[in-house]
């Protein structure tokens, strides 16, 4: 098992992408901490892990909070020893037109994504030097870290954000060997992107069909979604590599739809 004993902290688990990779690491070997603001999902996520064999722990996270960032961080260490793996996951979605989108949504936007990432990444930094063992920071961008598309304006400003920041960690953070890279999915088939798509036909004044054939998948090479477990391979993957060769990067998994 690639990742026997690691501690890996990740956020926005208790569903979607997050919890794919949740169950990824544990099978793994990892020992995960379930990070989500949903208490009782993350709860019933971690319990599912425990009751296949898997080692795991729920947390209370709001990522926008430095107080319970440092809290559910502390926890982990307490309760597993350490933090060898941040999967940085946590993010919404608010389609508008820029004209239309109000401040206060373009804050929460950037707050759940930049910010939170930002936290995470210095509480589990300090906790990574502190022990000495190198680690690994994953940040769950998207294809939008590197291409704009309509309506997602405050999205796709964020998401270019934390290619910035993973820049910067692997800098920092290689003489302490935790590298920092960056997971640019295409569309993966979550409740997110279901809440996407009506709001889309509506904005766009075309069918629901329409907007996942002719906007979300019209630039991939075969017409299909990206799903959990693409991702969490390449979570898997980017955790247990072995050296600060890999480093700084970002990794697009979109059936082609950006190339880089």
């Amino acid at each position: 098992m690639q990742l026997t004993d690691k501690v890996a902290l990740i956020t926005g688990a208790a569903s979607g992408i997050g919890k794919e990779i949740a169950i990824e690491f544990a099978r793994e070997g990892a020992k995960v901490v379930i990070a989500d603001l949903a208490r009782e999902a993350a709860e019933a996520s971690a319990n599912e892990i425990t009751q296949n064999g898997g080692r795991a722990m729920a947390v209370a996270m709001d990522v926008t909070s430095e107080a319970q960032v440092e809290q559910g961080v502390a926890q982990a260490v307490s309760n597993f020893g350490g933090v060898d793996i941040l999967v940085s996951n946590a993010g919404i979605q608010i389609i508008s037109p820029v004209v239309d989108f109000s401040f206060e949504n373009w804050k929460k936007m950037l707050a759940i994504h930049l910010d939170g990432g930002f936290l995470t990444t210095r509480a589990c930094m300090r906790e990574m030097i502190k022990a000495g063992k190198g680690g690994a920071i994953i940040y769950m961008g998207s294809v939008h870290s590197h291409e704009g598309s309509l309506l997602k304006s405050a999205y796709v400003a964020a998401k270019h954000g934390l290619l910035g920041l993973a820049r910067v960690v692997a800098k920092e953070g290689a003489k302490d060997r935790i590298r920092a890279n960056v997971i640019c999915p295409g569309f993966v088939r979550t409740p997110l992107v279901d809440k996407q798509i009506p709001e889309q036909a509506a904005q766009l004044h075309i069918s629901e069909s329409d907007v996942v054939k002719n906007v979300i998948l019209k630039d991939t090479i075969d017409g299909e979604f990206t799903t959990t477990q693409d991702v969490a391979q390449l979570a898997l993957f980017l955790a247990a590599f072995p050296s600060n060769a890999l480093n700084g990067q970002s990794i697009v998994v979109s059936h082609g739809w950006h190339m880089q």
